[in-house]
C-alpha cells in the first residue's frame, strides 16, 4: 500500500494546547497507522494545557510528549480533512480539501472538571471520523 492511500488529517486550533491535542491523540490512539495526523495552532501556546493533560491521562492516552505546532501552509497542503475548532478566519483554506468546523469550547484556563465534557464530545466525533474515513477491513 502506497502513503498515499493513508487518509491524512490535520487538526487545528488557535493555540494547539488543547481541542485539537485531544483529537489529535484520540485519532492516532483509534485509527493507529491507518491515518497520518497533524495538529496546529494559529497562534500556538508555549505547552499543552496541564488540564487536557490529566483528562487526556483519565482516558488511557498520555499526551505529556506533545508540544504545541505552528500552523503552515504545507501542513494543510498536505491534509486531506482539514478539522478547524474555532480557529476563525485565521485557517488558509485550499481547493480540494475536505474541511469539517468543529464548534467546541475552548478548555484554556479550565480546571479538568471542565475539560471532561470537552474530551468525551472529542472522543465521540472521533470514532465518527475512524468509522468514516478509516475503517477497519
Amino acid at each position: 500500500m502506497s502513503d498515499t492511500a493513508v487518509p491524512s488529517v490535520l487538526f487545528v486550533c488557535v493555540h494547539n494546547a488543547g481541542r485539537s491535542q485531544m483529537a489529535a491523540a484520540f485519532l492516532t490512539h483509534f485509527a493507529g497507522d491507518r491515518v497520518q495526523v497533524r495538529s496546529a495552532g494559529s497562534a500556538p501556546a508555549d505547552t499543552v494545557n496541564a488540564a487536557v493533560v490529566e483528562a487526556m491521562a483519565e482516558a488511557g492516552i498520555d499526551i505529556t510528549a506533545e508540544v504545541p505546532k505552528v500552523l503552515t501552509v504545507e501542513a494543510v497542503q498536505a491534509s486531506d480533512v482539514v478539522i478547524t475548532m474555532g480557529c476563525g478566519d485565521t485557517c488558509p483554506v485550499f481547493p480540494g480539501k475536505r474541511y469539517l468546523d468543529w464548534e467546541l469550547p475552548d478548555p484554556a484556563g479550565q480546571g479538568v472538571d471542565a475539560v471532561r465534557p470537552i474530551r468525551d464530545e472529542i472522543e465521540k466525533r472521533i470514532r465518527g471520523l475512524v468509522d468514516e474515513i478509516a475503517p477497519v477491513s
